[in-house]
């Protein structure tokens, strides 16, 4: 029989504006028993109602970097004068214990990973046009023309790193696209490259059988 043991390590990136925070938050609240949504480290300050361990590993300058330098993060970069990074330990726990551990992360954080971790899952989320990219980012309401320009101008960037990803999912109906995501990891766990233990221990019985 072929057993979800270890989880899978995903990567889902997407255009600023694509929907991917919604799309997480809603497949947590529906399966929260199947995922862990991979928690960074910082060393910026706790924002009002933040704690440490839930939005974010809040830590010093000094501990992150020491961090860096004992190889305990999987990937980590610099934002606005500030340290972000994703914990190796907290993703380790959570994967042996069997949960499928999603990172959201932008594509340079996401390849990185892959490097480092092979079998990593990446999806990437788009709507289901740059029209429609451009007026989800202006109806926030929370953003200068300036900074949708800005947006805009990433998204080109990023757009030409998408065949890096493994799947791309669109984002037009949320509750469809939150399924879509579910399935996509779930049918994963029984590729046959995942399984390699689950075959070797087959072929070890088979033989044991034609001995007799």
């Amino acid at each position: 029989m072929i057993r979800k043991n270890r989880g899978i390590l995903t990567v889902v990136s997407g255009f600023s504006g694509s929907g991917k925070g919604t799309i997480m938050k809603e497949l947590m609240k529906k399966y929260s028993e199947r995922y862990a949504l991979s928690i960074s480290a910082t060393t910026r300050a706790p924002r009002p109602g933040e704690c440490d361990g839930v939005e974010y590993f809040f830590r010093t300058r000094e501990e992150f970097e020491r961090m860096i330098a004992e190889d305990a993060l999987i990937e980590y970069a610099q934002f606005v004068g500030n340290y972000y990074g994703t914990p190796r330990t907290y993703v380790e726990e959570q994967l042996n214990a069997g949960k499928d551990v999603i990172l959201e992360i932008e594509i340079q954080g996401a390849l990185k990973v892959k490097k480092k971790f092979p079998d990593t899952l990446l999806l990437f989320v788009s709507p289901p046009s740059a029209g429609e990219l451009k007026n989800r980012l202006v109806g926030r309401g929370t953003e200068t023309m300036e900074v949708i320009d800005s947006r805009l101008a990433r998204a080109v960037e990023e757009a030409e790193g998408i065949e890096e990803y493994d799947y791309l999912v669109i984002n037009d109906d949320l509750e469809e696209c939150v399924e879509e995501v579910n399935h996509i990891i779930r049918n994963e766990h029984y590729r046959v490259s995942r399984n390699r233990e689950v075959i070797e221990r087959m072929r070890k019985e088979l033989r044991d059988f034609s001995k007799k």
